[in-house]
């Protein structure tokens, strides 16, 4: 797959994919289309860059499995339910789990190509994001364990005094090594350093267990 943002389009409906590619590329945008989720996990990518059209009922995978599986990936790719079949709770749960809309075909070209856009700014904005986190996490990386101790200490609240107790050590020696600490994260401040710490623990707690 390619770095340019592309819309990804799955539908089993070989006359709706045609009929969507031709109005998206008339558009000007570069269209993938498959006919299941199955054929688009085979090409996926994670660097994969855009949208994702989707059509929720379709053999052996509906469009909300295909979007449980993405996120269990730890795929940041906005999604665009479009789907004849659209309950409230089915559309509930898509938005719950990040979809950007969930459309009733046939929905009108005019709305589509906003939605669309609309993603593609989305999926501009996670990439920064991403890349942000990255960062944090590879300053995160740098710090020796003695540091990690003191940085998990800090941002619960404690003072220099109160971590030198804890860890058995002096005042000094804990300054020392907060200091070194906020030096190798970038942090300006408490605030800044507990902001980072937050990106931390968030990206420990997903179910890939990283930040990608």
């Amino acid at each position: 797959m390619t770095d340019v943002q592309t819309v990804f389009l799955v539908d089993d409906d070989q006359g709706m994919r045609d009929s969507l590619t031709l109005i998206l590329e008339l558009a000007g945008y570069p269209v993938l289309s498959f006919p299941s989720p199955a054929a688009f996990l085979a090409a996926f990518s994670p660097g994969a860059r855009g949208c994702l059209v989707l059509d929720q009922r379709m053999p052996d995978m509906t469009g909300l499995d295909l979007q449980r599986e993405l996120l269990e990936r730890g795929a940041r790719l906005p999604i665009i339910f479009l789907s004849a079949f659209g309950d409230i709770p089915t559309t509930v749960h898509a938005i719950q789990n990040g979809a950007i809309d969930f459309l009733e075909k046939p929905a009108s070209t005019e709305q589509l190509l906003q939605r669309i856009e609309d993603a593609f700014a989305e999926d501009r904005r996670r990439r920064e994001e991403a890349a942000t986190e990255h960062d944090i996490l590879e300053r995160f990386r740098q710090l020796t364990p003695r540091e990690h101790e003191v940085l998990t200490l800090t941002t619960c609240g404690l003072t220099n005094k109160d971590i030198a107790r804890q860890l058995g050590i002096s005042p000094r020696t804990v300054e020392n090594h907060r200091a070194r600490m906020m030096e190798k994260m970038g942090a300006g401040n408490l605030a800044e350093l507990c902001r980072m710490s937050a990106v931390c623990q968030s990206s420990a707690t997903r179910p890939n267990g990283s930040g990608n």
